[in-house]
């Protein structure tokens, strides 16, 4: 092969190889951060956990049951230095999936940079500082729930944090403007494309218009800007949607923004691959799904990923284990240095197939990018872009149910021998801590006794004064950090000043799915049923808890209304006690409980308990979730109704299944 046909002289140096990791403690996070160093990790990709993301100490009613399930709790900076110990953070590519408390985060991580090196001055411990916040609210709206703000203020944040990172911590990325969850939501990788580079220009237009960065230094805000993208299975798909993003991402840059220096225009990104395809049902498929995706994003050298993490193989079942993370490096680790893959060119270019459909989905995502302009920005365009992303999934879960897509294990080639990976399905799985919770507030206790309370409440009351005005609110973070503030403490003062928030459900208006035989014969089984007891079937979907994986009841809920059922759905982010009150206000036949965070052994207990001291408990409680059998058999044991999991994957079946269970507890059967 000679080098005119495409193979380098040189191999490429591979991507960036994470771990998306995280849980329990900052020690326990500490640990498993440095073991996957030393397996050839070469950068670091930290899991918060939900009260960390959205801006709650371990000791809120809000948090209950969700310390330390899918990340690490990190309440104040002394959690922050345990996180880090012993890695030098200035010699460290850090990747924080954090969005709302994103600037109370980096402000933590600069402090402990600062104090691992103290002979140095704080400006050039933060000029070596090299990482990725993800930052990304707008998607926080649509697909993930892990706000804490409303969007202007959510936009203000950001526009702040760029602007100082711009001048005083150059080699970060600010934002990591994140497609991977419109996917998980049900995004075509035309919505993908659409939505992604529309929350891309509402953020640079919010930093142009906030005055902060000087037109000189506009081009390195561009160049600054990273994004974070899913990958499916469809992997010459997702190839093509990634060279789609380099193209559009150019001409952005270069017609919108008038950025002349092609570095600055390159369209900087790294990975997650999809999860949403990950099944419960043969589990060890994942593994092949897994490396499909992860072709997807580095076979073409063009558009090929900055950095990558991939999932594990049990992630449908649980958290994962040390040992299983190690598989998905290994995974990457052969794929760069074992294959020839980095001695060539790009193997697509001349490729007429892949260019006309990078063409057509090029031309797609304009169309919608104008779209979400005509209706004034990403901003403005939430209630529709989530609308857009409920009816998608709606339309995908369809195609899954009626056999159109094909999903191995799921709905096609379900025999299968017994799988020596899941003969002990809770052994298969890492347990977090169940103490995680105590310790966090233990942690928080001992924090407060320690600090300086006059100090905390002067820096809390400058920032809510820079709040109302407006300066740059990373300085007086920072002041809060240093003084000993908690993240509950930082968020609560902002939400004080900015008020709280609601993101749209999009249920209302999801498309309405059509009425094949199972749907329309489970219809007349609501009808008739409402019937009997005297009036329309109610049923009550709730999100207890801080668990913003609001995918899964959104289908729920919009399925339940095509089955005839009145459905009250009230989005994310409910204390037990709220769910039990709207049961009582809307005097509902069954209660339907989703959650994906694994908290539902704390809170599924206490809407029970609940409805017992309302009188209520004849109301029967179904639950969804990433629920392991044991749990399952718990949770039934404690007067559960029925549990449903991933591989329950027909909303029409469970529709049916809801109609029995109300049948049974109002004795109709």
């Amino acid at each position: 092969m000679t080098q005119a046909a495409g193979r380098h002289k040189d191999k490429d140096r591979p991507w960036v190889m994470r771990t998306y990791a995280g849980h329990s403690t900052a020690e326990a996070s500490n640990a498993l951060y440095r073991n996957n160093l030393a397996k050839g990790q070469t950068g670091l990709s930290v899991a918060f956990d939900l009260p960390t993301q959205t801006g709650y100490d371990p000791d809120s009613p809000l948090s209950r049951g969700e310390v330390g399930k899918v990340g690490v709790p990190v309440p104040h900076l002394g959690e922050m230095r345990k996180l880090f110990a012993d890695i030098p953070l200035t010699e460290m590519n850090t990747s924080m999936t954090i969005n709302a408390v994103a600037m109370w985060m980096l402000a933590m991580y600069q402090v402990v940079a600062e104090e691992q090196n103290p002979d140095l001055a704080p400006e050039d411990v933060a000029a070596q500082l090299a990482g990725t916040t993800q930052n990304d609210i707008i998607k926080e709206y649509l697909s993930r729930g892990t706000y804490a703000f409303p969007p202007e203020a959510s936009m203000r944040l950001i526009a702040d944090m760029i602007a100082y990172t711009v001048h005083q911590i150059p080699q970060w990325n600010p934002i990591n403007i994140c497609s991977y969850h419109l996917q998980e939501a049900g995004a075509t990788p035309v919505q993908e494309l659409a939505y992604a580079l529309s929350t891309a220009i509402a953020v640079l237009d919010e930093v142009k218009g906030a005055g902060q960065v000087s037109d000189d230094d506009f081009e390195k805000v561009v160049g600054r800007i990273s994004f974070f993208v899913n990958a499916g299975v469809r992997f010459v798909e997702e190839t093509c949607k990634m060279r789609a993003f380099v193209q559009l991402w150019d001409e952005i840059t270069r017609e919108r923004y008038g950025v002349t220096d092609e570095k600055m225009r390159r369209f900087r990104y790294g990975v997650q691959v999809n999860s949403l395809g990950l099944t419960e049902a043969q589990p060890e498929n994942n593994v092949q799904r897994i490396v499909l995706e992860m072709l997807g994003v580095t076979l073409s050298k063009n558009a090929r990923a900055r950095a990558l993490q991939l999932p594990a193989w049990n992630e449908a079942l649980g958290l994962p284990r040390p040992w299983d993370q190690q598989w998905s490096l290994r995974l990457q680790q052969v794929l760069a240095f074992e294959s020839d893959l980095l001695e060539y060119d790009d193997i697509f270019d001349g490729s007429h197939v892949i260019a006309a459909k990078v063409a057509e989905l090029v031309v797609g995502a304009k169309a919608e990018i104008d779209r979400v302009q005509e209706l004034g920005g990403a901003i403005a365009a939430v209630d529709y872009m989530k609308s857009e992303l409920v009816s998608s999934h709606a339309r995908r879960r369809a195609r899954i149910e009626s056999g159109e897509e094909v999903i191995v294990g799921v709905n096609k080639y379900e025999s299968t021998e017994p799988s020596p990976l899941t003969a002990d399905v809770d052994g298969a799985i890492m347990a977090a801590d169940p103490e995680a919770e105590q310790t966090a507030r233990a942690s928080v206790e001992a924090w407060k006794a320690e600090r300086d309370e006059t100090e905390v409440e002067q820096a809390l009351a400058a920032l809510a004064e820079a709040a109302k005005g407006e300066d740059n609110l990373m300085v007086p973070t920072l002041v809060a950090a240093r003084a000993g503030a908690t993240t509950g403490e930082w968020a609560a003062t902002l939400r004080g000043v900015f008020g709280e928030y609601r993101g749209p459900t999009g249920v209302g208006g999801a498309a309405v799915a059509e009425a094949g035989v199972e749907l329309t014969a489970v219809r007349e089984r609501v009808r008739a049923t409402g019937e009997e007891l005297g009036g329309r079937l109610r049923l009550l979907v709730g999100k207890p808890g801080l668990d913003g994986h609001s995918n899964g009841a959104e289908q729920v809920a919009v399925r339940a209304r095509d089955a005839g059922f009145e459905v009250i759905y009230q989005g994310i982010r409910l204390t037990p006690d709220q769910i039990v009150a709207a049961a009582v206000a809307e005097d509902v036949n069954c209660i339907g409980l989703s959650i994906l965070s694994g908290s539902h052994m704390e809170l599924v207990p206490d809407v029970l308990d609940g409805l017992e001291r309302a009188g209520l408990s004849e109301i029967p409680v179904i639950v969804g979730g990433i629920i392991p059998d044991s749990d399952g058999r718990r949770l039934r044991e404690l007067g559960v109704a029925a549990v449903y999991t991933p591989k329950d994957y027909g909303l029409t079946e469970i529709m049916g299944g809801i109609v029995d269970v109300i049948r049974r507890a109002n004795g109709l059967d």
